[in-house]
């Protein structure tokens, strides 16, 4: 036995030193990249012409994995910080896009065509290039009208032509299968469980759905027309006729020439008297440093589904907005001396109401510590992602944010009886009266649904109570316009939900307004929530300088060699919080 435990030791001692020497030899490699990066600069060439491909769906931001851009993919935020610092960097002379299969929406549009022609605003010329502008929606057109020129390939297809939505119900199905559905939702139109529900739209969500495409229609083709200098009665004739061909776009003046997207990115690139083609992602790597000493404002992107605890993401990013980690970001950026507002970026259509509750107290905290916080709203900024919101000193949102929901959906669907038609056997045993409450084999009882209920009732007075005291809004006139109704941005404002139309950069402002900050020169952010994992504490000694980053990209680059990836997830893992499963608390989704 002695001599077991021996041996044991020294293999612990042995692995314990292999993983020492491994972080040193890191570390080592780490200050040796530093010091070329000192010696080389940011690499980055002395004029060019920055590329970026829109043609893959894109989430509004992601919180960054330690090693920098990495694989991750390119986001809306993203486009729009690395646009602003493009326009004030005197080597990048244009940009150049690829758009037309992105699925990009009204809302996204809008956010990039406000970035485009703040770019443009500096002097700089941005071409777009289509090989067919391939869904009937238009938000890929919108975002390539923002551009200066907009190329096309021969004979490609250009299908935008309106704004459409569809479901998938399965009620029909459910019948025959004899499973149960039983959802609770608050109100008429909170719709998102009707698939389960029902056998089509309801009255009331037809009616929200029709007015949203509405909005949509009327602001993208308006957009359209005044970036392409066009009359919008010419615009939405043309948009009639699709789909269409390239020639036939270019002849109704949507587009302005026909080629090959290197006849384009070649026109691009002489146009900027460079050769040099930089993809946007190699320059947010090298550009994305930390924030400058004076940065007073804290940028809080949160993107994606709420969810309760911690993102327990690891090494990589996250499209998820996990309560602990929100509200922790809140509370460090209220806590910090140097923050004198907070811009709170939303994109959500919900989830988890503890974990958005949690993140509505931090906001309110902060504002009672004397911190602003102005919220930019991106493509939907609804239920939980309006409930995060409602206490802001303002709520920017662009005219198509589809905003509100303020509503509550609960509920189950039972299969016990879909199981037993294929012969397949279910039971379940519990203990005390509502132990089983939330199974899928057994529907609820008659007073578990009441008590269901009951929590929708709760939660939904709860919610439309923050959001009248939020919004300084009587709760009669909450009431009138919530009962889980989701609006465009315009007409959320109109009915109060939202102080102001606008992008991100409106939002930046309302902030240094209300902090009293000049609001001249470049803009300088504290990010939240900051990046975590192995090398985080070693990247923060370097203070993100260009050099630092170069070092990290090295590191980035010794990530991807098979046992370095495992022994930096076994570290990583090691250091996650332990999460117990648990009944979640019901959604607001």
């Amino acid at each position: 036995m002695v001599g077991f435990l021996h041996w044991a030791g020294s293999i612990a001692k042995g692995t314990l030193n292999g993983i020492a020497s491994f972080i040193l030899f890191l570390i080592l490699v780490f200050v040796a990249l530093f010091a070329i990066g000192l010696m080389r600069g940011d690499g980055l060439p002395g004029d060019m012409v920055l590329t970026a491909d829109l043609r893959s769906p894109m989430p509004d931001s992601m919180t960054r994995s330690p090693f920098g851009i990495g694989d991750k993919p390119l986001n809306v935020m993203d486009m729009v910080l690395a646009l602003d610092k493009a326009g004030r960097d005197s080597r990048v002379k244009g940009l150049f896009i690829r758009v037309g299969s992105g699925d990009i929406s009204i809302p996204q549009a809008q956010e990039l065509g406000a970035a485009i022609h703040r770019f443009r605003g500096t002097g700089k010329f941005v071409v777009a290039h289509s090989q067919g502008f391939l869904s009937a929606g238009l938000g890929d057109y919108l975002t390539a009208a923002s551009a200066n020129e907009i190329w096309m390939q021969p004979q490609a297809p250009f299908s935008a032509a309106g704004t459409g939505a569809g479901a998938i119900f399965l009620r029909g199905l459910f019948d025959k299968i004899q499973a149960v559905p039983q959802i609770a939702k608050r109100a008429d139109y909170k719709s998102a469980a009707d698939m389960f529900m029902e056998k089509d739209y309801t009255a009331p969500d037809r009616e929200q759905m029709n007015a949203l495409l509405q909005s949509w229609y009327n602001t993208a083709s308006f957009g359209a027309a005044v970036n392409r200098k066009l009359d919008v009665k010419a615009v939405i004739a043309a948009f009639e006729t699709s789909p269409q061909f390239s020639e036939d776009a270019k002849a109704k003046g949507l587009i302005d020439k026909i080629g090959y997207d290197d006849d384009a990115k070649n026109y691009a690139l002489a146009h900027g008297g460079t050769k040099h083609a930089v993809n946007i992602t190699k320059y947010i790597s090298v550009m994305d440093d930390q924030p400058a000493s004076n940065a007073h404002i804290a940028l809080i992107t949160a993107s994606g589904e709420i969810v309760d605890g911690k993102s327990g993401d690891g090494i990589g990013g996250s499209t998820r907005i996990a309560g602990d980690d929100y509200a922790n970001a809140l509370r460090a950026a209220t806590k910090d001396p140097q923050v004198k507002a907070i811009v709170l970026r939303v994109d959500s259509p919900g989830g988890s109401v503890s974990a958005s509750d949690q993140i509505l107290d931090a906001v309110k905290k902060a504002q009672a510590a004397g911190k602003p916080v102005v919220v930019s709203m991106g493509a939907v900024a609804a239920s939980g992602g309006y409930y995060i919101s409602a206490s802001a000193n303002k709520i920017v949102a662009e005219p198509g944010t589809i905003t509100g929901s303020i509503g509550v959906l609960t509920g189950k669907v039972s299969f016990g009886k879909s199981l037993g038609l294929i012969g397949v056997g279910a039971d379940e045993m519990g203990v005390g009266k509502n132990a089983l409450m939330g199974s899928t084999i057994s529907p609820y009882t008659d007073d578990q649904w009441a008590n269901l209920n009951h929590q929708a009732d709760v939660i939904y007075a709860d919610f439309t109570r923050k959001v009248a005291a939020g919004r300084k809004l009587p709760l009669a006139q909450v009431q009138q316009i919530a009962k889980g109704r989701v609006w465009s941005g315009e007409d959320a404002k109109a009915k109060g939900l939202v102080d102001q139309i606008g992008g991100f950069w409106t939002a930046v402002a309302d902030a240094q307004k209300l902090a009293g900050l000049p609001q001249t020169g470049p803009v300088a952010f504290k990010r939240y929530p900051q990046s975590k994992g192995f090398f985080a504490a070693i990247g923060s000694a370097f203070d993100g300088t260009a050099a630092g980053l170069h070092a990290m990209q090295g590191l980035a680059a010794i990530e991807n060699i098979p046992v370095a990836r495992a022994l930096i997830e076994t570290v990583a893992v090691s250091q996650r919080d332990d999460l117990e499963l648990r009944v979640t608390n019901l959604p607001i989704n």
